[in-house]
């Protein structure tokens, strides 16, 4: 939804780019409560691999947590000036949020890939 309403907004369809981007605000809201339930839930889950790919493992989820917990204002900013018209600001703003954004959401099925389908998972 990200990506296609961005290329709806580059091609100048503002109701298809609102639409997907409204979407995607839904989705990861309802992400984010699924997933903060399920850590309620079960608690911390360790990361099973050694050596470079607990490296790179580690390096992702830094970079993903420290963008995550960024994306929510950024997002806010960029939704509060387009649901008020002050679509100037709002573009201003969504350069920020959106590879923020883009690159969370991508980390996060990489985090999950490499925690819950890795080979060294016992």
């Amino acid at each position: 939804m990200l990506l296609a309403g961005w290329g709806f907004i580059r091609g100048g369809r503002k109701e298809a780019h609102r639409a997907c981007m409204l979407g995607a605000l839904v989705c990861s809201a309802l992400f984010l409560a699924c997933y903060l339930y399920y850590h309620y839930q079960v608690g911390s889950v360790r990361f099973q691999g050694t050596g470079t790919v607990r490296t790179a493992y580690l390096s992702i989820l830094l970079t993903h947590t420290v963008l995550a917990a960024t994306m929510l204002p950024l997002i806010g900013r960029a939704l509060w000036f387009a649901a008020r018209e002050r679509f100037e600001e709002h573009r201003r703003a969504a350069r920020w949020a959106f590879p923020v954004w883009v690159y969370v959401s991508l980390t996060g099925v990489v985090i999950y890939s490499m925690l819950y389908l890795g080979p060294w998972r016992s």
